[in-house]
């Protein structure tokens, strides 16, 4: 089967007269999503948003979907906890979910790490240095050792997350900041890369080398979906039983 990728984006700043407007006239997720199908020929790249029926995430839209894309900000509240279990039981099953940005902030990413994924910030339009710090790791190949992005906005530690299985990227800023700005993870069958640098109204996601980044998680977050649930065995008074899927 082919590679699905679906980048989602709640899609509302970028609605309104401003610089997210100016920045991405289409949307983050199609800036994204174009970028996509530029670097993985033959992938089958689709868009969502949260204005679409179903919020643009149903059981019927993922099925097919190898790897989610997810871009959120000022909306966190307004996805549903059923969007929420949804998403989650995809990436349990071995969909890829690859979470940028303010997304660290969002309902479907401190469901997978159990944590308040909590972290420093200010809008300062700084100058951010992204280091490779795991050049082995296949989300860095083909990267020269830093990105240099002209303007973000500040993420600083503390970050509130458990330990990542590879710390692939740490970002400073000019103010002294650093951040873990690309962490991978494990959920069930599914693979989680978290990405920090994008905000709405500077033009992240046109960087080459940022789209490079996000192909390359694409690839490796395709692990491929397994055909059931993870489910464990409990033990009851009654005896066995199979428990719902796990996180």
């Amino acid at each position: 089967m082919s590679r699905q990728v679906l980048v989602w984006n709640e899609f509302i700043d970028e609605r309104r007269p401003g610089p997210a407007r100016d920045c991405y006239p289409e949307g983050i997720h199609e800036t994204i999503a174009r970028g996509l199908r530029s670097s993985l020929p033959g992938t089958t790249v689709g868009t969502a948003t949260l204005q679409d029926a179903g919020h643009g995430i149903t059981d019927e839209t993922l099925e097919p979907v190898s790897v989610l894309v997810w871009w959120s900000h000022v909306a966190h509240e307004q996805v549903p906890a059923s969007v929420v279990e949804t998403v989650h039981e995809h990436v349990l099953r071995g969909m890829g979910i690859i979470l940028l940005h303010s997304s660290a902030e969002s309902k479907i990413f401190k469901r997978l790490m159990g944590t308040t994924c909590s972290f420093r910030w200010r809008e300062s339009g700084d100058r951010e240095l992204v280091w490779v710090t795991d050049p082995s790791h296949p989300i860095a190949a083909g990267l020269p050792p830093v990105i240099e992005l002209a303007e973000d906005e500040t993420y600083s530690e503390y970050f509130d997350i458990p330990k990542p299985e590879a710390v692939v990227f740490v970002s400073s800023f000019s103010g002294g900041e650093v951040f873990r700005s690309g962490c991978t993870f494990t959920r069930g069958d599914g693979k989680v890369f978290f990405f920090s640098p994008g905000h709405e109204t500077f033009p992240v996601y046109h960087d080459k080398l940022v789209q490079q980044v996000m192909a390359n998680a694409v690839v490796w977050a395709d692990a491929g979906r397994a055909q059931e649930p993870r489910r464990l065995f409990l033990h009851s008074p009654e005896g066995w039983y199979r428990s719902p899927a796990t996180p």
